[in-house]
């Protein structure tokens, strides 16, 4: 195996529009800011990376922030690539060290880079990145539908038009308006029968641990699965899972390894969210399944609204880990013309990458190609760019 190294890199700024305006307690989205990364090597290979853009989403008490397409670009380009100009993309750790010495936190930056450069070595070695992970456990990952706030008639059609379209879970944003909660979760469940797996996301919402176990309580009328983050702090967290009987998942609470096995042993928890960009990339995703796994606490994978590089990642990773178990929550991405689906994952309304997800069933499959298994439009690129002459980014 021969060296490979790392000898430019280009940041583009991409902005594609979403199916539908998808609202959270935390956030509103319209359109998807992301920055898509090359990695230029010393080799035939090129490797993707995708770096969604969140400004005002984070962790716990701000222990964790948001990054702007902007200021992620320089980073990339400006900060990260010379402290990793001509480096070895295999020695993955040490230029995951080097990144974290440069500047302190920007997973999401960072994590671009982590996809790139695991992307270069499985075309590099034929191999996919979930076996670089480990190996595939698993062949094809099975997604939910996640609903953010909107009419509750809205959100029935959606339901039942996923579940019709092969979904067997659905995801509903809740935590604002306590009695639209009850109402739209009692009809989704009417609408979709009781063989189809509801889960909640309060995304930190409830103002306190009493007013989340008295609402999770009469909202466990109807037969949910699990609730994502109804309080905001690990103590909090405790309190709320003490006290109720439908598991509770941590997700704004959990970012690192070390934020993993806090949650484990204040047993804040029954469950953890994974993302590729929180951590970092994929290598220390992997370390957060780790501690995840030996603590018993099964995992998703949740997204960030990637795009198809992006959502090429959360397979992989997805696939390699027996303990993601639970229902994942990432867009089915496709090209306009491409798209597998109408309703069930369509979060765009067109991608960056040549080639759907495979789908099927209420699952998508892990890709046959080496590294992520995803091809970049040029295109499409230039379509959905935003650093043309004549535009500005916010």
């Amino acid at each position: 195996m021969s060296s490979i190294h790392i000898v430019g890199i280009e940041a583009i700024p991409v902005e594609v529009p979403r199916r539908r305006h998808h609202a959270m307690a935390s956030m509103a989205m319209s359109s998807a800011r992301h920055v898509v990364v090359r990695l230029l090597t010393d080799s035939e290979h090129v490797g993707l990376g995708e770096a969604p853009i969140n400004p005002r989403w984070g962790g716990d008490h701000g222990r964790y922030y948001g990054e702007e397409a902007g200021a992620t670009r320089h980073l990339l380009t400006d900060v990260l690539f010379p402290a990793i100009d001509g480096s070895d993309v295999y020695d993955v750790e040490r230029l995951l060290e080097i990144m974290d010495r440069t500047i302190r936190g920007y997973p999401y930056a960072k994590a671009a880079i982590d996809m790139a450069v695991h992307d270069v070595i499985g075309k590099a070695t034929g191999l996919s990145v979930a076996q670089l992970l480990g190996g595939a456990f698993r062949q094809s990952v099975p997604l939910a539908q996640s609903l953010g706030f909107m009419p509750t008639a809205q959100a029935v059609d959606e339901a039942v038009a996923a579940v019709g379209e092969g979904l067997r879970a659905i995801k509903i944003k809740v935590g604002v308006d306590f009695p639209r909660d009850i109402e739209t979760v009692r009809e989704v469940r009417a609408a979709v029968g009781p063989h189809v797996s509801i889960t909640l996301d309060a995304n930190q919402a409830y103002p306190s641990p009493k007013v989340a176990i008295r609402q999770i309580e009469r909202l466990e009328a109807y037969g949910i699965d699990l609730i994502e983050q109804p309080v905001q702090g690990l103590r909090e967290m405790a309190i709320v899972t003490a006290s109720v009987n439908t598991p509770v998942m941590a997700d704004e609470s959990a970012w690192t390894a070390r934020d993993v096995l806090e949650i484990a042993t204040t047993r804040a928890a029954d469950a953890i969210s994974i993302y590729v960009t929180k951590p970092g990339g994929l290598f220390r995703a992997r370390e957060m399944i780790a501690v995840a796994q030996a603590a018993g606490l099964p995992c998703n994978v949740n997204g960030s609204g990637e795009l198809g590089i992006g959502n090429a990642a959360n397979v992989q990773l997805a696939a390699s880990r027996e303990i993601v178990s639970l229902p994942c929550v990432f867009p089915i991405s496709a090209p306009a013309e491409q798209a597998p689906t109408t309703v069930a994952g369509r979060q765009y309304v067109d991608d960056l990458v040549t080639k759907p997800m495979a789908y099927s069933e209420g699952s998508v499959a892990l890709p046959e190609e080496p590294g992520l298994g995803v091809t970049l439009d040029p295109v499409k690129l230039e379509r959905y760019r935003t650093d043309r002459v004549g535009e500005t980014e916010e």
